[in-house]
């Protein structure tokens, strides 16, 4: 027998399933069909956003449609890339709970109940951390992804677990908060992570494990790993600018007295270098911009 859920709990009106998927011909059937199989007490809508694929996806989707009436199908002429792809599907939701997971099966759709538990519960987003016993992340993108997670958990202010997990429950009006930041690629998960912990939202973390894909992965280590520092610096930049500044300017002050105490005491007679002077400057300007965009920040959230 079904179980029934609380009415007064936000997914007991219904839940919606974003499936992002570009040239999954191999593993977008395995998904769907156990996302469709879910008993989660609630109707179940699930929307696959098909970016532009040029594989056998779109086949493998018509068949599927006809044999599952939740499912809906979503085409974009082109690929826009993965952020754009749930932007897609977040606008089309219909339900107020929404879940994103990918279409290569790597996710464990049998823990999406726990994420749904975590939102009834007060959470805005429920995050699935790639924490559990069984974690197939090949060894040659752990450092990147242990260094990033390290430098936006220091960023933010709070420990992240997992950056980046695509396994995700949302209320919904948290990602349309966001949405005009969030980006077009792989780094919107990234991007509502740092959004919604360094603007107190209430993120849940539930450890699942994590399959090895079908197909071939679409991240670029280096490339992307780039991309993704630059990101984490400047999302933070944008909620809570000291936690950027405060260091720069603490190495520029380090740089500056090092640099003063060579001239009162190396130099005969001591002389206050140019060196000196301006590195004196530029602490008080890096000091100074981080002051007025933290002020900008604070004024704007009023």
């Amino acid at each position: 027998m079904e179980e029934t859920l609380d009415p007064q709990r936000p997914s007991a009106a219904g839940i919606s399933f974003v499936v992002p998927a570009y040239n999954e011909q191999d593993g977008i059937a395995g998904v769907v069909e156990r996302l469709c199989a879910l008993r989660l007490g609630a109707p179940l809508e699930i929307l696959v956003v098909d970016d532009g694929s040029v594989d056998g996806t779109a086949k493998v989707l018509e068949g599927l449609v006809a044999k599952h009436p939740q499912l809906t199908v979503v085409r974009h002429k082109h690929n826009r890339g993965y952020g754009a792809a749930l932007k897609t599907g977040f606008a089309r939701a219909r339900h107020e709970v929404v879940v994103i997971t990918d279409a290569d099966g790597t996710y464990p759709e049998d823990m999406i109940g726990a994420l749904i538990e975590k939102i009834d519960a007060g959470a805005e987003m429920a995050v699935g951390s790639r924490t559990g016993a069984e974690v197939h992340i090949p060894l040659v993108r752990r450092p990147a992804k242990a260094f990033l997670r390290c430098l936006a958990s220091y960023l933010a202010g709070t420990e992240i677990p997992d950056l980046n997990s695509g396994l995700r429950a949302f209320r919904r009006e948290l990602v349309l908060r966001y949405r005009p930041i969030l980006p077009q690629g792989f780094s919107f998960t990234t991007t509502i992570t740092l959004a919604a912990l360094t603007n107190d939202h209430v993120v849940e973390y539930v450890p699942i494990n994590y399959h090895k894909r079908s197909g071939r992965s679409k991240i670029r280590p280096i490339r992307d790993t780039l991309g993704f520092t630059q990101l984490i610096v400047r999302t933070v930049l944008y909620f809570n600018p000291l936690k950027v500044i405060y260091p720069v300017a603490g190495f520029a002050l380090a740089l500056l007295l090092a640099s003063l105490a060579y001239d009162i005491f190396a130099v005969s007679p001591p002389n206050l270098s140019d060196k000196t002077t301006l590195l004196f400057i530029a602490t008080m300007f890096i000091l100074s911009v981080g002051l007025l965009a933290d002020l900008i920040d604070k004024r704007t959230r009023l």
